[in-house]
């Protein structure tokens, strides 16, 4: 697995319907054997969670069966498709802790091969060119309840349409003015099988292939072939492709050529959150975010920038499980997985994000003291730091009340607390700012509590963190909510669109903040909790010692909250 991380999901993931399918199909040695899997994404855009379900359902299921699973690009769409795509795609599959190994192919790989095969159905008679506009062909498809019509040059001779196509792919007629479509059934219930594009003239420079083609397959003609001519065993796609199974079927079946099964399940979708490639690509080029690795955004890119480890995500997969219905999950499981994998993974250190000044009036001038702390107690492995402790420290300005209410434990004037590591301090005076803000605390500290309970057995009922005002390390911290207001983006008022529902608030930099020196030596991307704080992650664009950390979940399980209050119920 990347990063060294220990994977918290079981080594094998618990049955679904699609592995039993799996496991029958061996059972009966359909296909001799093997399973043969693949994750077909489009490089139109950068990979979101949704897709990282479908990443670890195949890629998973090949590992799980001793087969193998390929990475294929869908590259049928010129106009909308990018190498940065490609190259983001393979980055986010290696990421999650997948290979591919030898196995990477391209729809345009097969082009050649593909028109070869609509030639062979136009000389069986079951292909034409149709001169209908776009706006046409969708008038003569019909409706749900009345059948679709025959364009008028669904008759060509065979001879014509040879002819037609010849001319298609050499480019002699302009943009739209011509498709190639199968001949199958007009009147058919299902509009996927009414004589359906296999082919459309599209004079475009492609990312691969260059100005070698100007006419371009649509995916239902593609897919089949690609897994045909690839050996894929099980076809997995998600559940809105289950109406066009007959037309995969029916363009292999007239084929005469090597058959996969195709199978549908149900695709992610998460509160608070869009899952279309679409609308995120409109985020982006309207610049409500800061582009597709956007902490806020429910890409991969994303999600790793703010701090989400590879573990975590497989883990949320296996547990939402593999179903033939749409559901939407709550926000809050995946939170859940991912705070459970940092809790075991992250290392501890301090950080303040609100400073606030605090001198210990009898701590001695310019001494330095070098505090064990325990860098992660879920692993003992992990062992201890060292955290320097002076005369001037930082603590929390939420830590601190001057008139506290009855169940606030923290600081106060004439109260003790524990600072975490080092030892007890007293509040004795208070300084403010002419607004009447407090701005500096003084205290005395009890240099026989070091590291540990006061001789005299006397408690305290608050420990807090802190850092040393001199060596601290200044850094800034961006603090994240969900990027939309309403559970489901998509509930807007009339003439609206999910836009309405983007949050405001949905990210907040903290410019002043101080961290433990040991961060001076952080990677980026790497991952820590901040004691009491939550978890965090050092941005990739930290750089020349200037630190950005994003958070990337609060110490609070709202998932847990929930599990337990429905278990009483």
């Amino acid at each position: 697995m990347p990063d060294n991380e220990q994977d918290n999901s079981n080594q094998t993931a618990k049955s679904d319907f699609i592995r039993q399918i799996v496991v029958d199909d061996l059972n009966t040695n359909k296909w001799n054997g093997r399973v043969h899997t693949r994750f077909p994404p489009e490089p139109n855009g950068y990979l979101h969670i949704g897709h990282a379900k479908s990443i670890c359902l195949n890629f998973g299921i090949a590992a799980e069966f001793g087969g193998k699973c390929n990475l294929r690009f869908d590259d049928t769409n010129p106009e909308k498709e990018e190498q940065e795509y490609v190259n983001s795609i393979e980055e986010d599959v290696r990421w999650l802790g997948w290979d591919w190994e030898d196995r990477l192919f391209f729809a345009s790989d097969y082009f050649e091969k593909m028109y070869e095969y609509a030639v062979q159905l136009v000389k069986a008679g079951r292909a034409y060119v149709c001169d209908l506009t776009a706006e046409q062909t969708r008038e003569y498809r019909g409706t749900l309840s009345m059948p679709g019509k025959d364009s008028p040059w669904r008759n060509r001779s065979i001879e014509e349409n040879l002819d037609l196509f010849t001319r298609m792919r050499k480019g002699e007629f302009p943009d739209g003015s011509r498709t190639l479509r199968a001949k199958v059934d007009m009147a058919h219930p299902n509009f996927n099988m009414r004589d359906p594009v296999m082919y459309r003239i599209l004079h475009a420079s492609h990312h691969r292939t260059g100005d070698n083609w100007c006419i371009y397959p649509m995916y239902d003609w593609a897919h089949g072939i690609e897994d045909s001519v690839e050996g894929i065993t099980h076809s997995i796609c998600t559940l809105e492709f289950e109406n066009h199974r007959p037309l995969y079927d029916w363009f292999l079946d007239q084929l005469g050529v090597y058959h996969p099964q195709q199978i549908e399940f149900a695709r992610l979708n998460l509160t608070y959150t869009v899952m279309s490639k679409r609308k995120l690509l409109k985020l982006v080029q309207d610049g409500l975010v800061d582009g597709w690795d956007d902490p806020r955004m429910p890409t991969i890119s994303g999600m790793r920038r703010r701090g989400y480890s590879p573990a975590s995500i497989r883990n949320f997969c296996k547990i939402i499980g593999i179903n033939k219905f749409n559901s939407t999950i709550d926000f809050a499981l995946l939170e859940h997985c991912v705070r459970e994998d940092l809790n075991k993974t992250s290392p501890r250190v301090m950080a303040i994000l609100r400073p606030l000044k605090v001198i210990i009036d009898n701590y001695p001038d310019g001494q330095v003291e070098q505090m064990d702390a325990v860098n992660n107690p879920e692993d003992p492995s992990a062992g201890t730091r060292k955290v320097p402790f002076s005369k001037e420290l930082y603590i929390e300005q939420e830590d601190f009340m001057e008139v506290p209410p009855k169940k606030f434990f923290r600081l106060a004037p004439g109260r003790e607390v524990r600072l975490r590591y080092a030892y007890f301090i007293t509040c004795t005076s208070v300084v403010k700012d002419s607004s009447g803000k407090v701005v500096e605390l003084h205290c005395t500290y009890d240099p026989a509590t070091r590291g540990g309970d006061a001789p005299d057995g006397r408690k305290v009922k608050a420990t807090l963190h802190w850092v040393s005002a001199a060596h601290s390390l200044p850094t800034q911290v961006r603090l994240y909510d969900h990027l939309f207001t309403k559970e489901n983006p998509d509930d807007v008022p009339e003439g609206a669109d999910f836009k309405a529902n983007l949050n405001p608030n949905s990210q907040q930099l903290l410019t002043d903040c101080r961290v433990e020196p040991t961060l001076a030596k952080a990677s980026p991307l790497g991952r820590y909790q901040f004691e009491r704080l939550g978890y965090f992650c050092l941005d990739a664009d930290s750089r020349d010692g200037k630190l950005v950390f994003n958070r990337t979940a609060s110490l609070v399980d709202t998932w847990a909250k929930i599990q337990k209050s429905q278990n009483k119920d």
